[in-house]
C-alpha cells in the first residue's frame, strides 16, 4: 500500500515537472534569442502577417541596409498588445511595401524581433512585445 503511494506521488511530481519544463521551454527570452545592439532595418513587401498568439509573426521579401537580400521573419508583440499599440489585423496586406526596424536573432538568420514598422500609408507603429526595447508602454508620457 506505502509502495502504491510512493509510487503514485512520485509520477504526480514527474508529470508536473515534464509539463512545467514544455512550458518554460515554449516561451523565451528577449535577450536569448536577439541582440539588443544589434539593430536592423529591412525594406520590403510584406509576404506574409499571423496575427497569431502567442507572438504575430511577420514576413518580409527584402533587403537589409547591409545588402542582403531574402526572406525575412519578424517575431511582433501578441495581438493583444499590438491593439493596445495602435494595430488593426487589417495594417498588413500581402504585397504592401514597408520598413522593419528590429533586433537581429542571435544567430545570424533572417529573423528578428520587430521594433518599428512604416506602413505603406506612412504610419509608424511600435511591433514589439512587451519585453523589446523601446516599447512605449514601458514608459509612458504623461
Amino acid at each position: 500500500m506505502i509502495a502504491v503511494t510512493v509510487n503514485r506521488t512520485l509520477l504526480t511530481v514527474a508529470a508536473v515537472l515534464l509539463l512545467t519544463a514544455i512550458r518554460a521551454s515554449a516561451h523565451h527570452s528577449f535577450a536569448a534569442e536577439y541582440d539588443e545592439d544589434n539593430l536592423i532595418t529591412v525594406a520590403g513587401t510584406v509576404s506574409k502577417f499571423e496575427w497569431i498568439n502567442p507572438h504575430a509573426l511577420l514576413f518580409v521579401d527584402g533587403t537589409d541596409s547591409a545588402g542582403k537580400a531574402g526572406r525575412w521573419k519578424f517575431e511582433m508583440g501578441s495581438p493583444g498588445s499590438l491593439e493596445r499599440q495602435g494595430w488593426k489585423k487589417t495594417d498588413l496586406k500581402t504585397g504592401d511595401r514597408i520598413i522593419v526596424e528590429g533586433f537581429a536573432a542571435k544567430d545570424g538568420g533572417n529573423m528578428a524581433s520587430a521594433r518599428m514598422v512604416k506602413l505603406a500609408d506612412g504610419r509608424r507603429l511600435f511591433g514589439g512585445s512587451q519585453c523589446t526595447p523601446g516599447n512605449p508602454a514601458r514608459f509612458p508620457t504623461k
